[in-house]
């Protein structure tokens, strides 16, 4: 059976192209008969909101979407919020290490954006990663202790608080992505050794949602384009758990008319700012589903009645573009 999964950060208001991802998510798992779990991805402390989650998925309900498992309806792999899962990180991480693949690392910021400006590439997550502290032990920060060095930013080298990253080695990582074809990609030269787990002792989201799909029996992860890339990385945390990947499928982005990814600056539309202007779920589904190529503009559908139309074979392959005046239709102004 598919077990198909939507993890949204409970940062801010769901805006239309992460709805959109949510309901090709869903279509995918409901065409097929499978499950759909919910999880909510809250390992930003600094940014996540309280109230968030819950207004987030209120307005998934209001969409149309449901799910079998997730926070307010339980499930056999629960908790499904990502900072009551920290324990499943830390035997992760301690797995890691015994096989060899961690290590600890005390560069700051300021230490990273003065290695940017040597002579290698970078990657989605900066600059690729110089080295510096691949020698260094991971065992005395695998886990946080009342007596642990904890000289703060301007400590030392052996005091300042460390992050673990996750040792790479050179080499092509394929992949067959169910929408995109073969890809093909090199980690270590994008980005070389990445962060696991942070400096403030929060798992990363390179491993929270490997584990977490993992042990949550996800077989198929749909999400945003703009993932791609981590896609790499994933798979060689996966191979070095000994834990068997999902397949994937990248779905292509929303895109402002300047080409950049659909955001506040564009006017960008949330599912609560549709609520409130009154419109119906039924008309942002159907809008949605036009964006790539599962309904006709100007029709009206409910997310259960675009089940029978679910076929990737239909969907783009290159990001979509809205402008203002499409959006400003949506909300019938």
């Amino acid at each position: 059976m598919i077990r198909g999964r939507f993890a949204p950060s409970p940062t801010g208001a769901l805006h239309l192209g992460n709805a959109r991802t949510a309901l090709l998510a869903w279509l995918h798992a409901r065409a097929s008969g499978g499950r759909f779990v919910m999880r909510v991805e809250d390992l930003d402390p600094g940014r996540v909101r309280p109230g968030l989650m819950e207004a987030q998925l209120a307005d998934l309900r209001w969409l149309g979407l449901d799910w079998d498992e997730g926070p307010d309806v339980g499930g056999p792999h629960a908790p499904y919020v990502q900072t009551r899962r920290t324990a499943l990180y830390d035997t992760a991480l301690n797995r890691l290490a015994d096989a060899g693949r961690l290590f600890a690392c005390a560069c700051s910021r300021r230490d990273l954006a003065a290695a940017a400006s040597a002579p290698h590439g970078g990657g989605d997550e900066g600059p690729r990663y110089p080295g510096t502290c691949r020698a260094r032990d991971p065992r005395p920060w695998l886990a946080p202790s009342d007596d642990q060095p904890n000289g703060g930013e301007g400590g030392s080298a052996d005091t300042r608080p460390m992050a673990l990253r996750f040792r790479m080695e050179p080499g092509e990582v394929c992949f067959d992505d169910l929408l995109q074809g073969r890809v093909c990609l090199d980690p270590s030269a994008d980005a070389g050794d990445f962060v696991v787990r942070r400096r403030d002792w929060v798992a990363a989201y390179q491993l929270a949602v490997v584990v977490d799909d993992a042990a949550m029996g996800i077989t198929h992860a749909v999400r945003g384009a703009d993932l791609l890339p981590s896609t790499a990385r994933q798979i060689l945390l996966y191979r070095a758990l000994g834990l068997a990947a999902p397949a994937f499928l990248h779905v292509p982005l929303l895109l402002g008319a300047d080409g950049e990814r659909l955001a506040k600056r564009h006017g960008a539309v949330s599912l609560a700012d549709a609520r409130a202007a009154g419109v119906a779920p039924e008309r942002v589904v159907a809008w949605l589903a036009s964006t790539c190529g599962l309904a006709a503009p100007g029709e009206e559908l409910t997310a259960a009645e675009l089940v029978p139309r679910w076929s990737v074979k239909r969907l783009p392959r290159t990001p979509s573009t809205v402008d203002d005046a499409s959006l400003a239709r949506l909300l019938g102004e």
